[in-house]
């Protein structure tokens, strides 16, 4: 389950530079942000979806880290979104290696796929598709390291499932999952609940009391973190 949390109060500061995709009908941020929320509830993961055994266990796939990290990290992302490719390409191996494979955190990823992007929805049954077979991270970085070959293309299918065939899942079997659509629940609970959280753009990051907006540098996440880990009053590795 991943402990996305309800935004109720939140005072928004703005940093600086980075960028992230919005709605068709909002305006491109070009400024990342950080919100401080405050009185906040837990929701339970993927509450509208039904109890699919493959959509468990590609809920369960895309949490990475130590069951015992005392702080979680939500990103809210949309495989499509430019600013969310960048960040991967970045930024995130820089997190994981520092922070998850270290035992400091747990990361999850939040499907938000934007309307105005056509592949992102079937892109992100491609994934959820792929970690019901355990292969979530491995079709994550495969979709960004090639997004630029795909996000063009007037059908992503042939692409999606030659990415799905270099994982090393069942591709039979991966086929079935995307033709079924039955991930597409869990993707929409997902989009629904970051949404009451306070995500509007992607990528945006959760992290302990704060929603920060836009392509996070290192140095901002760090930041987020540490703060994060010293409020817990929990020691880490």
């Amino acid at each position: 389950m991943i402990p996305i949390q309800v935004n109720r109060v939140s005072t928004v500061v703005i940093l600086a530079l980075s960028l992230a995709c919005a709605p068709a009908n909002g305006s491109k941020q070009s400024e990342s942000r950080t919100t401080t929320r405050a009185d906040t509830t837990t929701v339970p993961a993927a509450l509208a979806a039904p109890a699919d055994s493959d959509a468990v266990r590609a809920d369960l796939a895309r949490i990475q880290g130590s069951p015992t990290a005392p702080i979680w990290v939500i990103e809210v992302s949309d495989f499509q979104c430019p600013y969310c490719k960048q960040w991967h390409d970045q930024t995130y191996k820089k997190l994981r290696d520092e922070y998850v494979s270290t035992g400091k955190i747990r990361l999850a990823y939040v499907n938000f796929p934007l309307a105005q992007h056509a592949h992102a929805g079937p892109a992100a049954e491609a994934a959820m598709c792929a970690g019901a077979q355990g292969k979530f991270w491995e079709m994550h970085d495969a979709l960004f390291t090639s997004q630029d070959k795909w996000a063009g293309l007037p059908s992503s299918a042939a692409h999606f499932h030659s990415l799905a065939r270099a994982t090393g899942v069942d591709v039979a079997r991966w086929l079935e999952c995307v033709r079924s659509g039955k991930m597409r629940p869990w993707i929409q609970a997902d989009h629904d609940r970051a949404e009451r959280a306070g995500a509007a753009s992607t990528p945006s990051f959760m992290i302990g009391d704060q929603l920060l907006v836009g392509a996070q540098p290192i140095e901002n996440l760090r930041s987020a973190i540490d703060s994060a880990l010293a409020k817990s009053g929990k020691t880490t590795p």
